[in-house]
Formats: C-alpha cells, structure tokens, sequence
C-alpha cells in the first residue's frame, strides 16, 4: 500500500508550507487525484488521520477531487475516459492514445481559518 507514503509526502509538503507562510493552523487540504494515478482515494483518507496525528493536518478536513482520466485517440482524434472504455476509443476502436488527464496527484488547496 503506497498511499501511506503519498500522505506522508503530502504532510511533509503542507507542513513546510505553514512555516514558510508562518501558517499556524490549518482547516482543510484539498488534492485532485486522477483516476489513473494508482492512488486509492479510499486507502488515503483512511490512513490520513493517523499520520497526521500530532501535527499542524491534526483536525484538519481532508477533500479529494477526482480527476477524470481522459485521452485523445491518436487514429480519430476523439477525446474519451480511458477507464469508463477499458482504453479503447469508443468511436473507432483504437487502443492508441494520448492521455490527457488523469495521472496527477496534486494539492489543490490548502485552506486555513478566515479564509473565504
């Protein structure tokens, strides 16, 4: 399960962040999260509050957009999600494509008290 690792990097990437920012508490870290990244969303929101426990992520919420993954077919240019037509393009069949998105993990947001 490599998800605890991409939460702890997400902690230590927060982390340094607050004290750059002189940020003392955080609400919420908001992450996109492709369908095709390989990270299993549920795994980490449940790995999330043990690893952040005792840190500045302690009580803050945690929120995971889901980004589609999508790809362009290099033979009739169509535009589909790869995982919703198992990696062939719906409109002629290929198996030969362009991702577009789909294989990010990014913070997309980290939100502290009084912001709006």
């Amino acid at each position: 399960m490599h998800e605890i690792g991409i939460v702890r990097q997400l902690l230590r990437t927060v982390s340094a962040f607050a004290e750059e920012n002189d940020i003392r508490e955080i609400r919420e870290v908001v992450v996109d999260c492709g369908e095709l990244s390989l990270v299993i969303p549920d795994y980490v929101e449940q790995l999330y509050p043990s690893v952040v426990k005792g840190s500045i992520l302690e009580g803050a919420g945690l929120t995971i957009h889901m980004i589609p993954g999508l790809a362009e077919c290099e033979d009739c240019d169509e535009i589909f999600n790869v995982v919703e037509h198992r990696g062939y393009c719906p409109n002629c069949g290929s198996f030969q494509k362009t991702v577009l998105s789909g294989k990010e993990f990014t913070i997309r947001e980290i939100v502290v008290p009084g912001q709006t």
